[in-house]
């Protein structure tokens, strides 16, 4: 059960097939039950399974997104994951089918009403969970295509081993959990009760319970005796929708009951539609085109006048410089004029503050020559 060697596309990255986003390339070999899109998460399985369903219903290699609308086409699906139910009820009469709830399908008695009514049928990880005898489910399965329909299936499945049925003998049976550990408790045909214990379950909504393993000897000689003409085992890988399959086992099984062609008119109608959107958004290319030169011009004309305010601006600002130049070089003279003028003053100052000295001394004198003169003065009228 060795893995094959992995090719990747040449540019590294792949599409989604589920969503349509564009997907960096697998750093690992990817499991196939990895998450591998950052948008729907979806799987190798998935992946692989989208790549299918687009093969064998439209003939080529299309993303789920780009599927034309083929409402013509008649197809449910069994407790489909729902970012793949979403896309396909978008393209196609499709109905995501519960066990456990609305709308409900037990494959194990689908009413007779429906078969016959459809064109192709997904079931994704869910055979394995039908109570036994499984061979009815496939059975019912044929019925309900109509002649020219399609299975596309996934189921876990070994190779080179010999397929196990967990409780062959299953009739009237629950689940209990004495302890707090699950069993299943059957009460066989014959009245007599077992019990098994280490059950299996598998993650998902409604009836998980793993009943059975495979082979893919098997499944082909089930879906052979159920009435398909042709089972084909999708092997091959899609790099380009990050389809690379790592293991031999388990692989999509698509299982013929004749040769699905969807119809000419239904083509040409969804061709039409293609056609219309396709001009629509032409229209609407055009228009953005156009928003985008009036944005251009508008985007140039405020360039323009911008780096015109702006030169208007830079040359304010150069005269404002060279006059704050000039107003300094003044106010530096100024201030040289300033200090010389305090020097003089201060050497005024100084000149009159000797000038008052030599006054005061002076008019000392003049005092003193006045005294002496009225003195003589006196001293001659006193003698005459």
């Amino acid at each position: 059960m060795g893995g094959r060697p992995l090719t990747f596309s040449a540019s590294g990255r792949f599409t989604c097939n589920v969503c349509g986003t564009q997907c960096e390339a697998f750093t690992e070999p990817p499991s196939r039950e990895t998450s591998s899109c950052p948008q729907c998460h979806s799987t190798v399985r998935l992946r692989s399974l989208v790549a299918l369903i687009s093969q064998e219903v439209l003939g080529v290699q299309l993303a789920l997104p780009d599927f034309p609308e083929l409402n013509g086409l008649r197809s449910f699906g069994m407790s489909d994951p729902p970012n793949l139910a979403v896309q396909l009820e978008k393209k196609f009469d499709y109905t995501n089918t519960f066990y456990h709830q609305a709308p409900n399908l037990d494959i194990t008695a689908p009413h007779e009403s429906e078969w016959g009514r459809y064109d192709f049928i997904v079931s994704s990880e869910v055979m394995e969970h039908v109570p036994v005898p499984v061979e009815t489910a496939f059975a019912n399965l044929f019925r309900l295509l109509k002649p020219n329909g399609l299975l596309l299936l996934t189921v876990p499945y070994g190779i080179n081993m010999q397929p196990r049925e967990h409780f062959p003998e299953l009739h009237q049976y629950a689940l209990a959990s004495p302890g707090g550990k699950t069993v299943l408790v059957n009460r066989r045909r014959d009245g007599s009760t077992e019990i098994f214990e280490n059950l299996c379950f598998h993650g998902g909504d409604g009836s998980t319970l793993e009943m059975r393993v495979f082979t893919e000897d098997k499944l082909k000689a089930i879906l052979t005796a159920a009435g398909f003409s042709e089972v084909r085992i999708a092997s091959e890988d899609i790099p380009e929708f990050g389809v690379l399959h790592t293991e031999q086992w388990s692989l999509p099984i698509v299982a013929r009951k004749g040769r699905l062609t969807p119809s000419v008119t239904e083509i040409a109608r969804s061709y039409r539609t293609v056609v219309k959107r396709a001009a629509e958004l032409a229209t609407e290319l055009d228009s953005i085109r156009a928003e985008y030169q009036r944005h251009i011009e508008f985007h140039n004309t405020s360039h323009q006048e911008l780096e015109r305010v702006l030169a208007e601006r830079l040359e304010w600002v150069r005269k404002t410089e060279a006059l704050l130049e000039e107003r300094t070089a003044w106010a530096q003279s100024l201030d040289k004029d300033c200090q010389a003028a305090q020097t003089h003053v201060a050497h005024l100052n100084t000149r009159i503050s000797e000038l008052e000295q030599a006054l005061a001394q002076a008019q000392v004198q003049l005092a003193n020559l006045r005294s002496q003169l009225w003195m003589r003065i006196k001293r001659k009228l006193g003698s005459g």
